[in-house]
């Protein structure tokens, strides 16, 4: 009966960690896995992105977000999707390779332990922030439809920034709103992590056919964390779309600001969370489900090759 408590997805994991004791746990394949995920579900994403991108900047409802982007032409829906496709991928990179690392890392044969996911979680959080905190940055002044006549490519940013010297390089232009950034990445990825393996195996244990449970725990999981996080989501767009050396206002400052535009009342925070909760879910469900799928598929290859 103790055996029957065990879901086929910690079997799975089990058996991978003591496929060879002693050696170094640092899986290219959980990196691998992430970069092919997260780029799938952007790429399929990105529209419903954008037009959150605009109510959290305009502080407008869904219908004239669209009526907006549709009045600027069709050659702007897309623009700058190479940046967000490169970023994500590169997220999905580090933060699903740098998590499971730290985790073998911490303990390389199991079990983990709720202090392991937070510990992975975090670091994972700040690796990714680290990293790409400046292509976020740039996404965000190329989508505030604002700046597109003063700043209308990325070289344009890029030549903004580095006209400000080594520090306000930093500090003003690549990692401007890096402390938010920071706190929502590592809080998001502790939460995503923590709960989505148990949320999975307790469906898997009901017999529902593989894919759903995938999906299912990383949209739900995904749902709450947004909902969570969502007042520092919106400060993160705020903060990173501002430009120009003497308009750049501290994180305090942006807060304040925030909080006075949407009527100093938090729930007119959560204005456009529909659409964010509803890009998430696909996007975070699309990505459990595709990993866990090529996760059993290698597994399975490797099986058939020791047999």
């Amino acid at each position: 009966m103790g055996e029957q408590n065990h879901s086929p997805r910690k079997e799975l994991q089990h058996r991978t960690r003591a496929e060879a004791p002693g050696k170094k746990s640092w899986h290219s394949q959980a990196y691998a896995l992430g970069a092919v995920s997260n780029s799938m579900s952007t790429f399929l994403t990105f529209p419903i992105y954008k037009v959150v991108f605009r109510q959290q900047i305009h502080a407008m409802a869904v219908s004239e977000a669209v009526r907006q982007l549709w009045h600027e032409g069709p050659q702007y829906f897309y623009r700058g999707i190479y940046r967000p496709l490169l970023s994500k991928t590169l997220q999905g990179t580090l933060l699903f390779g740098t998590y499971d690392g730290l985790l073998c890392f911490l303990s390389p044969l199991g079990p983990y332990t709720l202090g392991c996911h937070w510990a992975a979680g975090i670091m994972s959080g700040l690796v990714e922030a680290v990293a790409l905190s400046p292509f976020e940055r740039v996404q965000n002044v190329l989508q505030d439809g604002r700046k597109q006549a003063r700043f209308p490519s990325t070289f344009s940013i890029l030549e903004e920034f580095n006209s400000y010297g080594l520090w306000g390089r930093l500090s003003r232009g690549y990692y401007h709103g890096f402390w938010p950034v920071l706190a929502r990445n590592s809080l998001g990825s502790t939460l995503y992590f923590s709960f989505k393996d148990p949320m999975q195996d307790g469906l898997a244990e009901q017999g529902l056919a593989r894919w759903i449970p995938a999906l299912v725990s990383g949209s739900v999981n995904e749902t709450i964390t947004c909902l969570v996080l969502y007042p520092l989501i919106v400060l993160v767009a705020n903060m990173q779309s501002h430009m120009g050396w003497q308009s750049m206002p501290s994180l305090w400052a942006s807060a304040q600001d925030v909080w006075n535009t949407w009527g100093q009342k938090l729930l007119l925070s959560y204005r456009g969370c529909s659409l964010v909760i509803l890009r998430s879910s696909v996007t975070w469900g699309l990505t459990t489900a595709i990993q866990d799928f090529l996760q059993r598929k290698s597994h399975s290859r490797k099986e058939l090759k020791t047999d």
